[in-house]
């Protein structure tokens, strides 16, 4: 779905409503890209992927391979 010319659709994760979890953000699909930012500061600064990119981060996460 491409939102060129309007302000993107931004989500939040369903587990976020969890008022004890402090820390989220929001993705949202710009054109051929992935934007991430920060739900606490949404004026902040933005991170942008292409769907590949998106894809494997996303893979990674499932997988476990990410410490946290």
């Amino acid at each position: 779905m491409s939102r060129s010319h309007s302000e993107p659709a931004w989500r939040k994760a369903s587990r976020s409503s969890d008022p004890s979890i402090a820390a989220c953000v929001e993705i949202a699909a710009i054109d051929d890209r992935r934007a991430v930012r920060d739900s606490k500061n949404p004026g902040g600064p933005k991170l942008s992927f292409t769907v590949a990119e998106w894809r494997t981060f996303l893979a990674g996460i499932k997988s476990e391979r990410f410490e946290l």
